[in-house]
């Protein structure tokens, strides 16, 4: 199964993964700009197909990161995914994007038996969820998503961007103190949860809170 995987929670980043080669990433991309991510997504997506020899046809199916994260740039993933979903006629699987931090952590030697994932949720939060690992050492989501204070939040390891940015509050760990979801892990958990029988989501966006921008009230008329 080729699987093009898409997450703009954080950073911009695309990546395409298989079950069918020994080496599962044929190709991928992330950006170190968070917001930048409409301006980038699609022609990096296209440069990432044609550097793997591959079209849209090729692929069987696509996963989206659905967040949580900022309004715009979450928007600009889920949107370029339904949009290419559409367009080549393949089913389109929703991941929390959380998932694919997670997923990397389990692949550490960092990895702890119960863990946080932790992103920067500016206003001075953080977006967070609860992980522990099954008998197969793939994450497994406990509670969460959330946003919130980084005070309030369990006294666990935490691993991300939003735990480096509160490594005086959190356990952060310093490996992952600058981290942020990138699309090739959540490529590679969805091709082991579909390989596992399991139902992913859908491309419903995880916002957690609303928008910053607000839709202007009624002119008043000039008398």
């Amino acid at each position: 199964m080729l699987i093009l995987a898409i997450d703009t929670s954080a950073v911009a980043s695309a990546a395409l993964v298989t079950d069918d080669a020994p080496e599962s990433v044929l190709a991928s991309f992330a950006t170190e700009d968070t917001r930048s991510h409409a301006e980038v997504l699609a022609p990096g997506i296209d440069a990432m197909l044609e550097s793997a020899g591959v079209t849209g046809q090729d692929v069987d199916a696509l996963v989206v990161g659905v967040g949580p994260g900022p309004f715009t740039g979450l928007r600009s993933g889920i949107a370029t995914a339904r949009t290419l979903a559409f367009v080549w006629g393949k089913p389109l699987h929703g991941l929390v994007s959380l998932d694919a931090m997670a997923l990397e952590v389990a692949e550490s030697t960092a990895a702890a038996s119960e863990f946080l994932v932790v992103t920067d949720a500016r206003r001075k939060e953080v977006y967070w969820a609860r992980y522990s690992l099954d008998d197969g050492q793939l994450p497994v989501l406990e509670d969460g998503p959330h946003v919130g204070f980084a005070s309030a939040l369990p006294d666990l390891p935490a691993f991300g961007a939003g735990a480096g940015l509160y490594a005086g509050v959190l356990q952060a760990h310093p490996d992952f103190a600058a981290e942020q979801p990138d699309a090739l892990y959540l490529g590679q958990f969805a091709l082991a949860r579909l390989a596992a029988g399991d139902t992913l989501l859908d491309s419903t966006p995880l916002y957690l809170r609303e928008s910053d921008a607000q839709v202007p009230g009624p002119r008043k008329r000039a008398l």
